[in-house]
């Protein structure tokens, strides 16, 4: 699935600082839907380079990390249940930084 990954406030700095993916992300065999729980389990193995606690904390994002999926925030959305489809923007946002 084709997926478009943009990181800001930061985060980017935990993948290289780059800001925008553009990613493939393979289902699992039998699996028909990606939902944003596989999505982050996938970014944590995939792109996330160091630090992997500055972005996750259990299986969803740390809190402080604003998720947005086409622009609509993923609290609306269903969270780590929120289902995704082919050519979707997911975009981290860290609202905690330095000032």
């Amino acid at each position: 699935m084709q997926l478009t990954l943009e990181f800001g406030g930061g985060l980017e700095l935990l993948c290289n600082s780059v800001k925008i993916h553009n990613v493939n992300v393979q289902l699992k065999n039998g699996v028909e839907k990606l939902t944003m729980k596989d999505l982050l389990a996938w970014v944590r193995t995939n792109l996330i380079k160091e630090r992997p606690e500055m972005f996750m904390k259990g299986d969803s994002v740390r809190p402080g990390v604003l998720v947005l999926v086409n622009d609509c925030d993923w609290e609306l959305s269903g969270q780590l249940d929120t289902t995704l489809e082919e050519k979707d923007v997911v975009v981290f946002i860290s609202t905690l930084h330095g000032g």
